[in-house]
Formats: C-alpha cells, structure tokens, sequence
C-alpha cells in the first residue's frame, strides 16, 4: 500500500508539473519539448529530487508514448499520398538525407563514438520535428503558402524513411550479425510493401472491419491493435514503432479521423511522459561537456536544413522568399532525435547528454528560424545590391514575387489532406 501510496504521488506530481509546463510554452509560444526535458533533467539521475516508486511505470509510458507518436503520424498520411511522395519527392529526400545525416555520423566518429553511434547520431540530425513544425506552420498562418507543400513533402520522406532506418538501427544496436541485419531489413521492407499493398487496395475494408460507432469501441480497437502489432514487430526487432506507423496508415478515412481525435490527448500525455524518462535518465552534469559540441552540431545543421529546404523549394520553382521561408521552417528537431537518442544510449551513453542539449538548443531556435530566415536572407541580399538601381530592381522583384505568392495560395490544394 505504500508503495502504490507512493507511486500515485509522484506520478500526479510529474503530470501537474508538465501541465504547467505546457501552459507556460503556449503562451510563450515556444514547443513544450525543452520544458519537457529540462523537468527529467531536475527530477533523474544526479538532479534535484530523483523519483523511485514511479519510474518504472514512467519507463513502461515512455514506450507507449513513442508508439502513439508513429501512429498518430501515420494517421495523418494515406497510402496514396505516401506513394506520390515517394514518386515526386525522392530527390529532395536523398539531398535531406546527405545533408542532414553525414554531419551527425561524422561528428559521432570525429568523437570516436564508432560506428554503431555514427548511424544513431546521424538519424538525430537528419530527422526534423514534424509536431514543431506543424504547430509553426499553424502559428505563423502559412499553411496556404506555395512552399508549404514542399516542406511537408520533405517530412514525409523522413517519416517514411523510419520505417527502414529504425529496424536498421535497431538490429545494430542488438549486435546482430551481416546475414542477421539484411534479413530484418529485408523483414521491415517487405512489411512496409505489404502494408502500402493492402492499404492501397484493401484500406476500406480493413477501416470498415475497425469502424465503430461507439467512441469507446473505436479507441478500444485501435488502441489495442495498436500495441498488438507494436509488440510483434519488436520481437521481430522490425521496431515497435514501426509497426505502429504502419497500423496508422493502414487506417484511411473516418476511422483514422475519429482514431486521431480520440487517441490524440493520450499521445500528448504519453509523449511528455516519454519527453521526461529520457531527461530522467540523462545526468545533468554531462551535458556541460558536450554542450560545445551540440551547439556546433545544431549550427551546421540547422544551415544543412536551410539548404535542404531552399533546394527542394526551388527545384518546386517557388520564389525566393518561399525557399527561404521553406528552409527555416525545417529547422527545428524534436521527438524523433530523442526517440534515435533513446535507443542508442545503451550503446553508447554520451548520446543521450549530447542529443538533450542539440534538442534544447533548435526545438528553440527552430520556430527563430521560421520566422527570421526570409527577412534576414532579403536583407542581407539587398545590402550585397551596391547600385541603387540595381536595389530597387531586387525591390521590384521581391514585390512581383510576393504578390505572386499571396495569388497562389490556393495552391495548398497540394498539401496532403488529414482523413
């Protein structure tokens, strides 16, 4: 009785605390992630009040809080719109990969980190943020933009390339052999072709077979099919995550628009859940040392996605300011890295202060980055035009470009639709 006496204290502590955490955020107007972190931070290992009788539920909530991000992922996305991405974004995506990834696998091995972190380390600064960066696009009212498509587009490349990077990762991590890698590679590939099949096809019949008109039924199924696949796919070692991103795709219509609305507040409780285990076991006094580091890794990086976003924004031949717009609004890193992070600190621990301090720093500087980067580009241009005629000429355009953009709004037909 004490125990669970105990247990219920500290978790309605945590849970208030990040109730007000997330208040404070919103009308800051910031993601609660860092405030998230920083909480696990002062409650775990070497901080300030270190919790017993919860953390092993809170370990057991941080597993289901990354399987509720995949699935409420793959909720937003249908099979076809999946497909036509992969079909119309697949060199912006290889670009994004280069870009993003080789800075963090270098760094990890420049460390002397090995190769195993190398992988790790780069998928926690190729992945950005699709919950930032969905919440900026809302906050600054660009979701009509011309760019918007791109950098959507550009996130569910990422968001599909987890469904292979995962399972790699995660037989690397176990120490698996050659011949025992490529086969759970060749698992996950032919799971994720199976499951884009049958969606495609029988995605209807598999959302009739899980409609319900009862809310409760609904969230009952779903949830529970949820963890069912989650689990058989983590002893496959295909990644529960994975398997959770799959089920949510699989669903198409109501049924993924009820789904979503239903698991939606237990995403975001567990999520800040699994926000917190990972601070509380992150030891506060290792990220000074790393902190030179991160901050050098978010500098490069943060300039590779500018890049990346500019690029595939301009290969969609959308004007300047929208690739500069498109560049900045990707900045931001956030659930994924920690999620990467997660897995690899059994491997190799220093990933874990190292991958807290490179969230902190562009889950902030993401939404800075959003809103400043196209003013700051046009500026420094304009100071470059040394003839005034040739300033005015540079003026003149930007104009005939902005109002091109604000003509075309109606082009946010492109952007994936919600089911």
């Amino acid at each position: 009785m004490h125990d669970t006496t105990a247990l219920l204290i500290e978790l309605g502590a945590i849970i208030l605390v990040l109730g007000l955490l997330g208040r404070l955020a919103g009308r800051v107007g910031f993601s609660p992630i860092p405030l998230y972190l920083l909480a696990g931070l002062a409650f775990g290992q070497g901080g300030m009040l270190p919790l017993e009788a919860s953390e092993e539920f809170i370990a057991t909530g941080a597993e289901i809080g990354v399987i509720l991000l995949l699935l409420l992922l793959g909720l937003e996305y249908s099979a076809s719109e999946l497909v036509t991405s992969l079909k119309t974004q697949y060199p912006s995506g290889a670009v994004d990969f280069v870009l993003n990834a080789v800075p963090g696998a270098a760094a990890a091995l420049l460390l002397g980190w090995g190769p195993v972190a190398a992988v790790a380390l780069a998928g926690v600064t190729w992945i950005s943020s699709s919950g930032v960066i969905a919440k900026v696009l809302g906050d600054l009212r660009r979701l009509g933009n011309r760019e918007t498509p791109v950098v959507l587009g550009i996130l569910v490349m990422e968001d599909l390339s987890m469904a292979v990077y995962l399972p790699i990762l995660t037989a690397l991590l176990a120490g698996v052999s050659l011949a025992g890698g490529a086969l759970t590679l060749l698992i996950a590939l032919g799971t994720v072709g199976a499951v884009l099949y049958v969606a495609l096809r029988h995605g209807r019949l598999i959302s009739r077979a899980v409609s319900s008109d009862s809310a409760e039924m609904l969230l009952l199924v779903v949830l529970g099919l949820t963890l069912l696949v989650a689990g058989i796919a983590q002893r496959l070692q295909v990644s529960a995550a994975v398997g959770a991103f799959l089920v949510g795709i699989a669903l198409s219509g109501e049924v993924a628009e009820g789904a979503s609305s239903l698991l939606t507040p237990l995403r975001d409780l567990f999520a800040a859940v699994f926000f917190v285990f990972f601070g509380l076991h992150t030891d506060p006094a290792a990220i000074p040392p790393v902190l030179f580091p991160a901050l050098a890794l978010a500098t490069v990086t943060a300039l590779t996605k500018i890049a990346t976003g500019y690029w595939a924004a301009r290969r969609a031949q959308i004007s300047v300011k929208g690739r500069w717009r498109a560049g900045g609004t990707l900045v931001a890193r956030g659930e994924f890295s920690i999620v990467i992070a997660g897995l690899a600190v059994g491997v190799e621990p220093r990933i874990g202060p190292l991958a807290t301090a490179y969230v902190l720093i562009l889950v902030i500087l993401g939404p800075i980055a959003a809103r400043w980067t196209e003013p700051l580009a046009g500026r420094l241009t304009a100071r470059r035009a040394a003839p005034a005629g040739t300033a005015e000429a540079a003026g003149a355009v930007d104009a005939a470009e902005s109002a091109g953009s604000a003509g075309t709004t109606g082009g946010a037909g492109a952007v994936p639709a919600s089911r």
